[in-house]
Order: structure tokens, then C-alpha cells, then sequence
């Protein structure tokens, strides 16, 4: 996000920068403005940064960005923009800068001569983030010269200062996120290395690199670096790379119409899932809207009309719908807006009416000359349509199947659930436990007032390499979608989640500590994404964290969940003795434990530990998955001897 989206219609410039609120505000109630304090707020304030410097590169003045983890956790962003200005403003009678740094909603980006587009949704920018970090030094390279502000909390030490010449341009912002406000303070290489991934592939041309200085006396520095000269096609080919292709290339779309510039790729494989990808100005709208609604329109008439025109679907007895054109689809679009108007229930829904039409007509045109210029992928995209239809109303049976079976008689829910009293969702959390016997064993120990069980029997259907009828016909999941209440299919979109019925606001996955429970795990976790994606993205999903040792030594007895804790335990018992006389129980199954003691340890509000499993970016999750759990072998090697040396073996 960038500093100055409000979504109002002022216009701000250099000399004109409205004052809306002070950053008081921001420290008192910081979820408010970044989402939240723990990790994704985190991380949020180094995108703060790097939009403003993203903006300067759309409005064509940077095309170098540097982010650098150092060892104590702060970060500096340097751009080689135009730098923001220093002098004074004639209404704050203060240095521009300062006026940027420190007032909500202040600066140039309301301004259509200076940015014609921005990224951001929320309006909060560089100034939240100098409210929320304990130390951050501004330096700014312009006019030959270099100036400088330290602020403290969003508070200027000291006037802004001219320090030096320089023959650089551009902007560095040193921060040090406030250990007072934020839960977590150690950043996340991979997941800032997501991001950077992505805005180098949906801002071709860009340079960012990402380096980690937070290495072990001796060892290289951590740097990765993210450029992109084919944009989306990379994009997608990266996405895609883990599945089987359908057709040589992606199919690439870019044009401007109403004053909407539109990109866009999109790639066929042999998978049965859909995976788009939507963005505004660099955010990705997870709730898809006009621009997404544009391309399914333009791309179902464009593909019918050529299968009719050459008689294609002269035998196929099912009619053809929309999602059968995008089954094993996996696509990325880009619109850049001036003034793009959000909706629905996270704010990440495109609702300009003017997008649709626009990618509508993009696309039309020049899909219709790929489908006359390339009569063989175009062959072959109909018959993977087909193929879609045919198995579609497989599905449809499957699906209505298990709808029914929760509308049926009596409370419809599986068997094997043992159900909890409350029934305010926002009160009720579900186990999904791995195992008859440690089911039997959390019945035992939850509270039944809001916790519910649900065992599962081995391992669930790989639903990244199934049919989808089959996922619906397999038992488990089944149970799963009954338990939990929700339903596929609404009248808008034939595929999507209605949460309206969701019996269960905490969704917790409970296995063993071992490498089949893992699988579990991620098997779960594929079937979440691909087809529940919206309990991810509300944050209803999280993993159980059963210890992995108890550690006695006569009446002492202590929990631990890491090979640290257990160590630190041992030391402390022995109180400078033989280890050996400390009694070590590693807990290889949760059904090792009796029922007082997965309580105590997993299952009590009070005492546990879960992680909640976010949906930082679907693009990166969507390759991962499909990475994991799909066909091809080479890169999954690939990614386990990369990540082999962050494995731990227990013994």
C-alpha cells in the first residue's frame, strides 16, 4: 500500500498536502490501519515502503528497488526514484518530507499530473509505519544534494537537514518495527521474498533484490533477485511450472481501452483446477470483481463461438457452461485504475464497471486471432473443454450428494462427529484429528461445551490429482464438508464456498508429530485451498501443535515442543548432574497420550498452541500446492534438497 489512497476525489500536490489526523491514533490502535499486530502486520510495513517506491517505477522514474533484512530486524528500502521533496511546504510551513513522514494521508499521489495510478487500499503509508517503528531515518537523494530526518515513534528528532552532496537520486527508509506493539518482530525471508517475487513479475522491467543479512558468523549473506522482462507470461509459466501444459505458450493479452490499461496471461494444463490470479495497481484481489468477470465473459463467448463456427460441439450432448472453458486454467490479470472503488468483505473486490468492459474487449480481440492463428491449440483447449463439461455434470451428482445428505432428516452430520453444544460459530471450533484412536482420546479430553471432534480414517483423496466427482464421492471429504456445514455451489458462481451455514469459526487440524502426519496435514490443507479457499482467507484454518517430548525427572514433570525446550528442560532438572538421570518421552502419535494430557497440552485455550494458517499470497501458495502434491517429480526434488538443510530429524 502507498501512502496517500483515501479514496476520496481531492486532489494533493507538493504545495497543497491536507493534514486529515495525526499518528496518535495509529500506535493507540494499530490493527486498525495494518491489519493487525502479529506476523502479517509485520511484514505489512516493509509493502508499505516498497509501494511508494513501486508508484515512483509506474510513473516511470525507478526502476531499481534494494530491501535488506538486517541482523536486529530492521529493514531499509532504497529506491532510485525522484526522491521525496524537502522543501517547504507552504501550508505546514515544514519540509515536505517531514509532512510525509509524519501526517496520515499526506502526500503527492492524489495528484493525477504527478502519479496517474497508485498502489494501496487502506491510505496509511510511510507515515503509519514511521508511528509503528521505534527508530526510522529517512534519507533523501535530490538536486545533488542528500537530506535527512530521524523520527522516533512518528516523531521528528530533528528538522530536516542537508548532510551532503550526492550525484544518487532517490529515497531510503530505515525502520526498526516496535517490539511494544508487534507480537512477533522477527521477518520472514520466504514470505517477503513472495512478495518481491510477485510485483517484479506484474511490474516488468523493475529491479528489486531482497538480502538477509541474518546469517551465522562466516556464511554469505542471504540476496535474491526478482526481475522480470516477459511480465504476466513469466508469471504464469512460474505458476504453471509444475504442471502439465496443454499448449506451448501462455496466451498473452495487453492493450488500453476506456483509459484502462489491461494485462493479462492466461495457460491451459492437464489439471481440473481453475487458478486466476487477479490484481489492481500491484493488489491482488482476492475476491476477484469486475476485471475478473470481464475476462470470464470475453473468454467463454470467444471459445464458444469459434468451437460452433468450426462444428466442434456438434456432438457433445451437455451444454457447455462458463467454468467449463476455465477448468485447468491457470491465469494472471493486471488492470492499473486511477480511482478504483473496493467492496465486499476484505476490501479486495473490484467494483468499477468501466474494468469489465474494458478487459471484455481486450480480450476478445486478441483471443480470436490466437483461436484463427493456432488451429491446433485451439483444437485442443475445445477438447479439454469437453472433457470439462462431461465430467461437470459428474460432479454436479457427486456434489449434490453430499448437499443432501446434510438436508436430510434429523441433523444430517457425519456419524464419526461428536458435536459441541454451543451453537454460535464464533464460540465452536472442530478438530479434523488424524486417527480413530487419538479421536477417541480427544473426545475424552475437549471441553464439549464448544469443542467438536471429527476423526479421520488414513489419509484423505489427493484432490490436486483427482477428478473432482471423486473428491465428492470420498468419504472423508464428505464428512469434512458436512461437519463443517458449508456448501458448494450459489447462484452467481457454480464452484464457490457459501459460509453462510459454517458451523465452526476455528477449523483445527490435529496429527501426529511425524512424517505421515505432515501428509496428512498438507493433504488437508490442498483441499482447503482449492476448494475452500474462503476459510483461508477469513483466517478460520489452524494447526494443532501437540508436544514432541515429556521430560520427568521424579515428581518435575515439563511439556516441550522443540529440540531447545527439551534441552533447556534437561539441563534445568539435572541441576548440573548426569542428564541421564532425567527421563526423556518422545511422542511419536498423539494416541501416546491419555486424554488429561492432549488437553492440557493441545486442546486447553489456556495452555496450547495454534498457528493459524494464512493465505499471505494465493499465487505462491497456488505453485506450491501444485508444486507438492501434483505429478511431476523434478521439482519437488528440486524443492526438497533446496529446503532438505531447514529439516530436522528427531531421534
Amino acid at each position: 500500500m502507498s501512502t496517500e489512497i483515501a479514496g476520496d476525489k481531492s486532489n494533493y500536490s507538493a504545495e497543497n498536502i491536507q493534514v486529515l489526523e495525526g499518528l496518535e491514533a495509529v500506535r493507540k490502535r494499530p490493527a486498525m490501519y495494518i491489519g493487525d499486530v502479529g506476523f502479517r502486520g509485520l511484514h505489512h510495513l516493509v509493502y508499505e515502503v516498497v509501494d511508494n517506491s513501486i508508484d515512483e517505477a509506474l510513473a516511470g522514474y525507478c526502476k531499481n528497488i534494494d530491501v535488506i533484512i538486517h541482523k536486529n530486524n530492521s529493514i531499509t528500502v532504497t529506491d532510485d526514484g525522484r526522491g521525496i521533496p524537502t522543501g517547504i511546504h507552504a501550508k505546514e510551513g515544514r519540509s515536505a518530507l517531514e509532512v510525509v513522514m509524519t501526517v496520515l494521508h499526506a502526500g503527492g499521489k492524489f495528484d493525477k499530473d504527478t502519479y496517474k495510478v497508485s498502489g494501496g487500499l487502506h491510505g496509511v503509508g510511510v507515515s503509519c509505519v514511521n508511528a509503528l517503528s521505534t527508530t526510522l531515518i529517512a534519507s533523501v537523494h535530490r538536486d545533488g544534494k542528500e537530506y535527512r530526518q530521524e523520527y522516533s515513534c512518528g516523531k521528528p528528532l530533528y528538522d530536516v537537514k542537508e548532510v551532503g552532496l550526492s550525484d544518487k537520486r532517490g529515497t531510503i527508509i530505515h525502520f526498526m518495527p516496535d517490539a511494544s506493539i508487534f507480537i512477533h518482530t522477527e521477518y520472514k525471508f520466504d514470505t517477503l521474498a513472495a512478495r518481491m517475487r510477485e510485483l517484479a513479475y506484474l511490474n516488468r522491467g523493475i529491479r528489486i533484490s531482497l538480502t538477509d543479512e541474518r546469517v551465522e558468523e562466516g556464511a554469505q549473506v542471504l540476496t535474491e533477485n526478482y526481475y522480470s522482462e516477459g511480465g504476466l507470461r513469466e508469471f504464469v509459466t512460474y505458476l504453471d511450472g509444475t504442471r502439465e501444459k496443454l499448449i506451448p505458450e501462455p496466451i498473452y493479452v495487453e492493450g488500453e481501452k476506456g483509459g484502462v490499461p489491461v494485462e493479462l496471461a492466461f495457460q491451459y494444463n492437464t489439471g481440473y483446477a481453475e487458478n486466476l490470479h487477479s490484481y489492481v495497481n500491484n493488489i491482488n484481489t482476492i475476491e476477484g470483481g469486475t476485471h475478473v468477470a470481464g475476462f470470464r465473459r470475453a473468454l467463454t463467448r470467444v471459445l464458444k463461438s469459434y468451437a460452433d463456427k468450426e462444428g466442434l460441439l456438434k456432438n457433445v450432448k451437455f451444454e457447455i457452461s462458463g467454468e467449463d472453458f476455465r477448468e485447468g486454467m491457470t491465469g494472471v490479470i493486471s488492470v492499473k485504475v486511477q480511482e478504483p472503488q473496493f467492496e465486499g468483505q476484505t476490501k479486495t473486490k473490484l467494483g468499477n464497471n468501466e474494468v469489465m468492459g474494458a478487459v471484455d474487449q481486450c480480450v476478445g480481440d486478441v483471443l480470436g486471432n490466437y483461436l484463427e492463428e493456432h488451429p491446433k491449440e485451439a483444437r485442443t483447449i475445445v477438447n479439454k473443454v469437453i472433457l470439462a463439461a462431461t465430467a461437470r455434470h459428474a460432479a454436479r451428482k457427486a456434489r449434490e450428494m453430499v448437499q443432501r445428505k446434510g438436508a436430510m432428516s434429523g441433523s444430517g452430520l457425519p456419524g464419526k462427529l461428536s458435536d459441541c453444544s454451543e451453537t454460535d460459530p464464533s464460540l465452536c471450533e472442530v478438530y479434523l484429528v488424524e486417527g480413530d484412536s487419538a479421536g477417541g482420546t480427544a473426545k475424552q479430553g475437549r471441553n464439549r461445551a464448544y469443542q467438536a471432534i471429527l476423526p479421520l480414517r488414513g489419509k484423505i483423496l489427493n484432490v490436486e490429482k483427482a477428478l473432482e466427482h471423486k473428491i465428492y464421492e470420498n468419504e472423508e471429504i464428505k464428512n469434512i464438508f458436512t461437519a463443517l456445514g458449508v456448501t458448494i455451489g450459489t447462484p452467481e458462481d457454480d464452484k464457490a464456498l457459501n459460509l453462510a451455514k459454517l458451523r465452526y469459526h476455528k477449523v483445527i487440524i490435529m496429527t501426529d508429530a511425524d512424517v505421515d502426519g505432515s501428509h496428512i496435514r498438507t493433504l488437508i490443507l490442498t483441499l482447503f485451498f482449492r476448494y475452500m479457499k474462503a476459510l483461508l482467507e477469513f483466517g478460520y484454518i489452524y494447526i494443532a501443535q501437540p508436544p514432541l517430548y515429556l521430560v520427568k525427572k521424579g515428581k518435575d514433570e515439563e511439556y516441550c515442543w522443540t529440540e531447545a525446550q527439551r534441552e533447556d528442560a534437561v539441563m534445568r532438572m539435572a541441576k548440573g548432574g548426569n542428564p541421564d538421570s532425567v527421563g526423556i518421552q518422545r511422542y511419536k502419535g498423539l494416541g501416546e497420550m491419555n486424554a488429561e494430557q492432549l488437553w492440557s497440552t493441545t486442546m486447553n485455550p489456556e495452555t496450547r498452541t495454534l498457528k493459524q494458517v494464512t493465505l499471505e499470497s494465493a499465487a505462491e501458495a497456488d505453485h506450491i500446492f501444485s508444486m507438492l502434491m501434483g505429478d511431476e517429480v523434478p521439482p519437488r526434488r528440486e524443492f526438497i534438497e533446496a529446503n532438505a538443510k531447514y529439516a530436522k530429524i528427531d531421534a
